[in-house]
């Protein structure tokens, strides 16, 4: 079997492998970019409309156009893309890992690496995941897959859409859907808020005067051979009014009831996962539990831009090059980040006293005028206020060194919690 030695492999060419790859190679390294598919791009090369690259490009970018930036600097390097390339498993051998790879073109190989990136990106929950009742008609697709067919290959899904669940793609797709000729009836969202950007319901909803039901679920889906309807009812103190059943006449169901890391291999190889995100738990330099493997990206935690993705990607990048750089011996030890009141998660689970550090996390809670604070044994250690807060849209903030006590301290080895406040709750005390 042919056997081929690379400084660090990265899984996935999407926004996430390409920003790693590319800052490795800055770094002096020689990394190799591997993905299922025959181009780079990813999940961007369907996403056509505008709204990507404000953040890191400064410019309003369509979802091919930011890839194109990232392309550019991975052929500018001369780093090497195996296409249409499925990693099968990732064994560690005392100081390497070893990759077994499979495609079409050149069969079985074995790729020898002492780095590896977790950068496979996500996947969509689909009708199984969340368990509506009804017969399998035609016309069901998950919002991804209908993105694609039109912008990709062309085809129309539907005439009349019904779409389960406000994520961002399901959002968009209802615009796309409405361009396109086809009636978008109504977004259907079990939760009393939207899951997806507000900068989406606007532009994509409340634009094309479509109706979003708030707190209502989807009780079933009709149809023998094609959709005929669904059949919707308001949530009433956490529990389903059956009495209030309606139905909405559609043709088209497009499901965009959220993504979940794509981490089989990661699991197969040994990554310990957060039962909240599914995607590893990783240190302070994004390095999960397996010493030598990175993640960063909707491989981590489910993103809401991809601007952020590629900067979480770049600091892997480095991060990488730091333990390649010390000969596999850079293993941070940091203080346990936990959240706390109305924080669903935390990335990265770890903070280290004497670094800068950016650290990510989602609110549980709608909050107008919120308080961010990080605390540790009930004492307040920092606190910044941020104008407003949802479910939907990932906070990032910078902790500046020396914010968090050292190890060296008393209270060092104690958790360090987030929590958010609603502001004029605090300002009252």
């Amino acid at each position: 079997m042919t056997e081929i030695r690379y400084d660090a492999a990265i899984i996935g060419a999407g926004a996430a492998g390409m920003a790693s790859a590319s800052t490795l190679s800055d770094r002096g390294y020689h990394p190799v970019l591997i993905d299922r598919e025959e181009f780079t791009g990813g999940i961007l090369l369907q996403c056509i409309h505008n709204g990507f690259g404000l953040h890191r490009y400064n410019e309003e970018l369509t979802g091919p156009e930011f890839a194109f930036r990232l392309e550019e600097q991975i052929e500018k390097a001369g780093i090497p893309f195996l296409s249409r390339t499925t990693v099968l498993s990732i064994e560690k051998q005392e100081s390497e890992f070893r990759l077994l790879v499979s495609s079409a073109e050149d069969g079985l190989r074995t790729i020898i690496c002492p780095a590896v990136v977790l950068a496979m990106g996500s996947r969509e929950r689909n009708r199984g995941n969340i368990r509506i009742p009804g017969d399998r008609p035609a016309g069901i697709y998950t919002a991804g897959l209908a993105q694609r067919l039109i912008n990709i290959d062309g085809y129309l899904p539907g005439k009349k859409a019904v779409i389960i669940g406000s994520g961002d793609i399901g959002l968009i797709m209802a615009r796309r859907l409405t361009l396109s000729g086809a009636e978008v009836a109504a977004v259907v969202e079990i939760q009393p808020y939207p899951s997806g950007l507000t900068r989406n319901v606007v532009q994509c909803l409340q634009d094309y005067n479509i109706p979003l039901y708030l707190s209502h679920a989807t009780t079933r889906i009709n149809g023998r051979e094609r959709v005929t309807s669904v059949e919707v009812a308001p949530l009433e103190n956490g529990t389903v009014n059956q009495e209030k059943t309606f139905s909405i006449p559609c043709d088209t169901v497009l499901l965009s009831v959220g993504l979940i890391p794509e981490n089989e291999l990661s699991a197969k190889t040994g990554v310990e996962l957060n039962p909240v995100t599914n995607g590893p738990i990783v240190r302070a330099n994004l390095m999960t539990s397996v010493p030598g493997i990175f993640a960063a990206g909707n491989v981590l935690h489910i993103h809401d831009l991809v601007d952020r993705v590629a900067e979480e990607a770049e600091r892997a990048g480095c991060a990488c090059a730091d333990w390649l750089d010390s000969g596999g011996t850079a293993v941070p030890s940091g203080i346990q980040l936990k959240p706390g009141l109305n924080i669903r998660y935390t990335v990265p689970s770890q903070i280290i006293p004497e670094q800068n550090m950016r650290i990510s996390f989602r609110s549980m809670v709608i909050i107008d005028r919120a308080v961010v604070r990080l605390e540790q044994n009930g004492r307040e250690l920092f606190s910044k206020k941020i104008s407003w807060v949802r479910p939907g849209e990932m906070i990032q903030l910078d902790i500046p060194p020396g914010t968090i006590p050292s190890n060296k301290m008393s209270s060092g080895n104690s958790p360090v919690t987030v929590s958010l406040y609603n502001a004029e709750s605090e300002d009252k005390k």
